[in-house]
């Protein structure tokens, strides 16, 4: 067992798989549905650190039947417990923000104000499937009342983020559009 040190992600991971376990199918689903306005990770890193952790001893597998196929279902150890019990027991800091489109807003004295406001109103379309993704999540809650409390509140903060960003975009085009 290595004493390589959690990584942010692992305790993603560790949180998502939680004590009922989890396979990495049902990890990206989680992510999918309203998970992406929290953390950036593609299918493949999903799938891959729940076999790293279990390397590391913080999870374990079995193999459980499928609709079609078995499954890896991972579950936590009682080393993963502790790891991800102390880690929750730190104050929460700031978020770390990852922001191309600000990033994007920066630079905005490199093209025109109208090609930048066609940039962010396009954003709206990625904004509604985001609330569609996170009305998902909202439904399902109700089928994990172990944490249905806690999902509707990360629901709520989705729902708040992705509020503030419409009206972001309202304030860029009204400065930006030369109106």
């Amino acid at each position: 067992m290595s004493s390589e040190p959690l990584k942010p992600w692992s305790y993603v991971v560790l949180a998502l798989i939680g004590d009922r376990g989890a396979a990495p199918h049902d990890l990206v689903d989680m992510v999918r549905r309203g998970g992406r306005l929290f953390y950036a990770a593609a299918p493949s890193q999903i799938y891959a650190e729940p076999k790293r952790l279990e390397g590391l001893g913080y999870v374990t597998s079995r193999r459980e039947p499928g609709r079609t196929r078995e499954r890896t279902v991972y579950t936590l150890t009682e080393r993963g417990r502790e790891a991800l019990r102390a880690w929750l027991a730190l104050p929460a800091p700031f978020p770390r923000i990852q922001n191309e489109a600000n990033v994007r807003l920066l630079a905005g004295d490199l093209i025109d104000d109208e090609t930048s406001v066609r940039s962010f109103v396009a954003m709206r379309d990625e904004l509604d499937e985001l609330e569609a993704l996170v009305a998902e999540g909202e439904a399902m809650a109700t089928q994990i009342p172990h944490r249905e409390r806690y999902l509707r509140l990360s629901f709520s903060l989705a729902r708040k983020l992705l509020a503030a960003h419409r009206e972001w975009i309202d304030e860029i085009e009204r400065e930006l559009d030369g109106r």
